[in-house]
């Protein structure tokens, strides 16, 4: 029976006003409601918490002492004030939307308001920025970045970057997910990964032949040279110099190293798990099954990169209509 995640701090220990009761009350089960039935991380849980946190706040601020005073426009005026006073990203605000939709649903749920206000809420679509990706030939410089040492070409720890890199790429990892695989999750026969994703939800990811001859390059001449006897590596496939599992702070910093070789700034982790998605799209995968790949919980959370995607299909066709080359060459615009 998998471990439920450590309690996270209440929404009230995340802020130093005092709450009305009865909303405090709703909170902390609604917390209770998340880490225990919908069995969330405990990352997660703290990202709730603070949302639920400037959530409590702003309703306080205006009068409502308990869950039956909130009314739809409650909730907008708190969206709205966090895109226009605290400066949020679009994808932040989205995220308390579906905090407070969370939120009203469970309340409803458990007869604490007469309807579910949430519904009335509109997703800040306008809002929402395109998630950058590399294009093909990017990705082929920054796949072919990490290289042996001239000063140390006995050194192996490049294909422990290259293999990274490639399942990033490969399978669209998360960068927890990536870090947290072990060589028992990896299943030669199938040619995929079993992937612990958000919410614990499991799934099995192909893994590209390009990405697996390097897996198998690192497990075989890399990795060992890692391990300690100790028992520190706990089975993670992804190790660090000190022989203990990689963190996300150093893939980060992997990523960053290799993308800088290949004259490329501004690349993380994920931006390889957007470039995975958008070039499947591009080329042709179903959307259903790339969101089973991501581990997407919401086929509209996979949708986004159909934008990107028309994006994609737009420039092409600009680059390669007769008529717009014909409108370029006319203008006097470089071809």
């Amino acid at each position: 029976m998998p471990r439920l995640p450590s309690k996270p701090r209440s929404a009230k220990a995340l802020f130093a006003n005092d709450l009305p009761q009865a909303l405090q009350a709703a909170a902390d089960n609604f917390m209770v409601y998340l880490r225990v039935e919908r069995g969330m991380s405990r990352a997660t849980l703290e990202h709730y918490g603070r949302d639920m946190a400037d959530l409590l706040r702003d309703l306080a601020e205006h009068g409502v002492h308990s869950p039956r005073e909130m009314v739809a426009d409650h909730l907008r005026t708190h969206l709205g004030r966090l895109k226009s006073e605290r400066q949020m990203e679009g994808s932040s605000v989205a995220r308390h939307l579906a905090t407070i939709r969370g939120f009203s649903r469970w309340l409803y749920a458990n007869k604490q308001i007469e309807r579910n206000i949430g519904e009335d809420l509109d997703a800040p679509t306008r809002w929402k920025r395109l998630p950058d990706c590399l294009s093909i030939d990017q990705i082929r410089k920054l796949l072919e970045a990490p290289r042996p040492s001239d000063d140390n070409p006995g050194d192996t720890i490049w294909l422990r970057d290259r293999a990274l890199l490639e399942l990033l790429y490969s399978s669209g990892l998360r960068a927890s997910e990536i870090t947290s695989i072990t060589l028992r999750s990896i299943d030669p026969a199938i040619g995929g990964v079993l992937v612990t994703g958000k919410g614990n939800k499991q799934r099995i990811v192909p893994i590209g032949r390009p990405a697996r001859l390097v897996l198998d390059d690192y497990l075989r001449d890399c990795r060992p040279g890692l391990l300690k006897p100790d028992g520190r590596d706990k089975g993670r496939v992804f190790l660090s110099a000190r022989g203990g599992p990689l963190e996300r702070v150093a893939l980060w910093q992997i990523v960053s190293k290799h993308a800088k070789a290949a004259g490329l700034r501004g690349v993380h982790p994920h931006m390889l798990r957007h470039s995975f998605a958008t070039h499947m799209l591009i080329g042709g995968a179903d959307l259903r099954v790339l969101q089973e790949m991501l581990g997407h919980a919401d086929v509209a959370t996979t949708q986004i990169y159909t934008h990107v995607d028309r994006s994609h299909l737009k420039k092409v066709h600009s680059n390669f209509h007769p008529r717009e080359r014909a409108h370029r060459a006319a203008s006097g615009r470089p071809a």
